[in-house]
């Protein structure tokens, strides 16, 4: 039952997220997600079948449950048709990060009124995570858009090569990084269910 909770926040949250950002880019200019079908809340449409079921269920079992993680398709974003390429892929891209985050301050103020429903701090608390986690600077995540605001288009197009072997690094070999992580959401999560 845990694992089935965990992974209907996971989609809620994920749907948030990436609706997010289609409805970031077509606000911005460019309707590639709007008309890929990916401005919308229902989970079917942003579920990967590896990345957002298989991988966090094999990393579950294998971890003894120490560990997961996902992700959703890829919203798709053609920066061309933006007003300002740079500045708009970075908003689109934050826009993901800052909708969970709303999303968890309105859990919050709803888990203050309907204290025993334990579902909703399960969903607050992994809005918090896919908040944190993508607002990391290292690519794919959404905060590495914020190099694409100082670096030349090369340089930022190197990074992005690169990026996903740092991540994997990064998440396999920084313990401290991890907690790390974890202390900010704790410490996040904890201000939003009992500090408001």
């Amino acid at each position: 039952m845990d694992l089935i909770t965990g992974f209907i926040a996971f989609f809620i949250a994920l749907s948030v997220h990436e609706a997010s950002h289609a409805f970031a880019s077509d606000k911005l200019g460019d309707p590639t997600a709007k008309a890929m079908g990916r401005l919308t809340l229902n989970p079917l449409a942003h579920i990967d079948l590896f990345g957002t079921i298989l991988l966090p269920i094999i990393l579950l079992f294998s971890s003894g449950g120490a560990i997961a993680f996902g992700y959703a398709k890829p919203v798709m974003v053609n920066i061309y048709n933006f007003r300002r390429p740079s500045r708009d892929n970075f908003l689109t891209a934050i826009a993901g990060p800052v909708s969970n985050l709303l999303f968890a301050l309105i859990l919050s103020l709803i888990i203050r009124a309907l204290p025993s429903v334990s579902f909703l701090i399960i969903l607050l608390q992994v809005n918090v995570v896919l908040a944190v986690f993508n607002l990391l600077p290292i690519p794919p995540l959404d905060g590495s858009k914020v190099w694409h605001l100082i670096l030349s288009d090369e340089n930022y197009l190197t990074l992005e090569r690169y990026g996903p072997f740092i991540l994997i690094a990064m998440l396999l070999f920084s313990a401290s990084t991890g907690n790390f992580l974890l202390n900010i959401v704790s410490t996040i999560s904890n201000f939003l269910i009992q500090g408001l």
